[in-house]
């Protein structure tokens, strides 16, 4: 099952994806779907919403006010190489806010103030909570996720190396794509996934979640220690190789880049880069 949070006039609508079809959920967001007890057999069994063409749909992010948007810091393999950096132990934990988030298709917005041209792109599978689980077991895990979507954790590395502390570099208003829709882990692709990102044409990451360091339960019951999580929470698993901060000389995205991160039966995100307004 597909489900997706659309623009509708003024405010949004949660809808389930059926094919060429979108079917209107009685829901404001998937947040509020995954909130509802029962909510996988009460949306699975909904057949009489108002239906619209997909192709016509006008994606919001994914969980527009997520109680939590918890981020890990070098968990690709391959990442942790280009890096140079030693291999964790135990996961990098971080945060970004929930107006960070913008939608599949939505432009991103760069800070105008950055103190060098420093915006870099992170393609990411974003896990989504659907149950509330609280120290939960890592072979007990994966019956807290509702399923998975693409993110990228857009960076202000400038920012990001001020101090040993990520947030600032990676909760910047308007600039972390999230969506375009949630596949439910019954019918998501397995443990290995292909995960691209692309700048205006040019492939510039390429891996599979294969080569995460931490997988999507030990993430689940290691943040479910710290703090009790909530349906609607949002897992970003890290990135893989491939950063613009890796690359010599370093690749930074500019205003007017086409950025795509795609996931392999998740769909993809496509957005604009653009300095200033919102940020």
């Amino acid at each position: 099952m597909k489900l997706a949070t659309i623009r509708d006039g003024g405010g949004t609508v949660a809808v389930r994806i059926d094919g060429e079809e979108a079917v209107e959920l009685d829901a404001p967001d998937v947040g509020a779907v995954l909130r509802q007890d029962g909510w996988a057999e009460r949306i699975g069994a909904a057949t009489d919403g108002r239906r619209r063409p997909v192709a016509d749909l006008d994606y919001a992010p994914l969980i527009p006010a997520p109680d939590k948007i918890v981020c890990v810091g070098l968990n690709y393999k391959g990442h942790i190489a280009e890096t140079g950096a030693a291999t964790p132990s135990f996961p990098i934990l971080f945060a970004k806010y929930r107006g960070s988030l913008v939608g599949a298709n939505d432009d991103v917005m760069l800070p105008a103030v950055s103190e060098s041209i420093a915006n870099d792109y992170e393609a990411e599978l974003a896990v989504i909570i659907g149950a509330r689980a609280r120290r939960i077991t890592v072979d007990a895990a994966l019956d807290a996720v509702a399923g998975y979507a693409v993110c990228n954790d857009v960076s202000i590395r400038d920012y990001q190396n001020r101090t040993p502390q990520f947030l600032q570099g990676k909760t910047w208003e308007h600039s972390t794509p999230l969506g375009p829709w949630l596949v439910t882990k019954d019918e998501s692709p397995g443990p290995d996934r292909t995960i691209e990102c692309e700048v205006n044409g040019e492939v510039l990451q390429s891996s599979t979640t294969a080569d995460l360091l931490f997988g999507v339960p030990e993430l689940v019951s290691y943040v479910s220690t710290i703090i009790t999580l909530e349906p609607g929470d949002v897992i970003a698993t890290g990135t893989p190789a491939g950063v613009g901060a890796a690359r010599r000389p370093p690749r930074w995205l500019v205003d007017g880049d086409v950025m795509v991160t795609r996931i392999a039966g998740l769909g993809e995100c496509r957005n604009v880069c653009r300095v200033g307004g919102a940020s």
